[in-house]
């Protein structure tokens, strides 16, 4: 099967695969010809997102993960064609039911909704994680999740995105940072009202769980220092549809403290 081919090819390289098909309930019964290709890097400094068509997906196996996982397009150009991607943000929501049935439950209808109200660059997406926070998605080009998304609310979304900001509200983190990271990036957002998303970058993560040190610096040279514990959500809740109640992990941000630079006497 292609998609584990594809999983199997980009373990270890950063690179996460995901299947994508637009919405509507006969969405897999079409004769598709030509099949739509993403790729996105989502790191501030290096960030892009470019798009192919091919009428042979197994070509796929031709890229260079690894390459890809730095950052290098190239190899996505020369196997695909592929060219940056200037049309709408993309919004890939979250309806894989084999992993959670929330996701079925409550992603087809959002995405469905999106699409009949004329958001173009909605797809329904195989799996994104943090199911419990159904329904789920991810916008590009700059890879923010959001959680229990609402049409309206991806809209203004969406509309931040071609604005070149971030919509803080219902935001689970960026797609670029491990989870101690997501958790202080949107912190120094929330502290200093930053909203442009290219301003701030994950540079330094330090510890292990349960405690980090996350160190988030702007480009213009200032940076944060944010201590992020990991603790239980409370009270009890379920995980996914249908499961017993628990305690899912979760990410509290303990304190956000401005670095000054130091400054040295002659």
């Amino acid at each position: 099967m292609l998609g584990r081919a594809l999983e199997a090819a980009a373990e270890g390289t950063g690179v996460r695969v995901a299947l994508i098909r637009r919405p509507g309930r006969h969405a897999d019964c079409r004769d598709v010809r030509e099949r739509q290709v993403y790729v996105a890097h989502t790191v501030p400094g290096n960030a892009w997102l470019r798009e192919a068509t091919t009428t042979d997906p197994g070509t796929l196996l031709d890229l260079d993960f690894t390459a890809l996982g730095m950052g290098d397009h190239r190899t996505f150009d020369a196997v695909l064609g592929g060219r940056p991607h200037i049309g709408d943000p993309l919004a890939f929501i979250c309806t894989n039911g084999k992993r959670d049935r929330c996701c079925a439950l409550l992603g087809r209808p959002l995405a469905a909704e999106l699409s009949a109200s004329g958001v173009r660059g909605t797809w329904e997406v195989t799996h994104l994680g943090g199911h419990r926070f159904s329904p789920t998605l991810l916008v590009l080009p700059f890879g923010y999740v959001y959680g229990r998304a609402e049409a309206q609310h991806v809209k203004e979304v969406l509309r931040g995105v071609r604005e070149g900001r971030i919509v803080t509200e219902g935001c689970r983190g960026a797609s670029a940072w491990e989870r101690p990271g997501q958790a202080a990036e949107l912190a120094v957002r929330a502290a200093t009202g930053e909203e442009a998303s290219d301003a701030l970058a994950v540079i330094r993560t330090e510890g292990a769980a349960p405690h980090w040190d996350v160190t988030v610096a702007h480009a213009d040279g200032r940076r944060w220092s944010v201590a992020v514990a990991q603790g239980a959500s409370l009270p009890p809740r379920q995980e996914s549809c249908g499961s017993a109640l628990g305690s899912p992990a979760r990410m509290d941000v303990v304190a956000v403290r401005e670095l000054f630079p130091a400054v040295l006497a002659g």
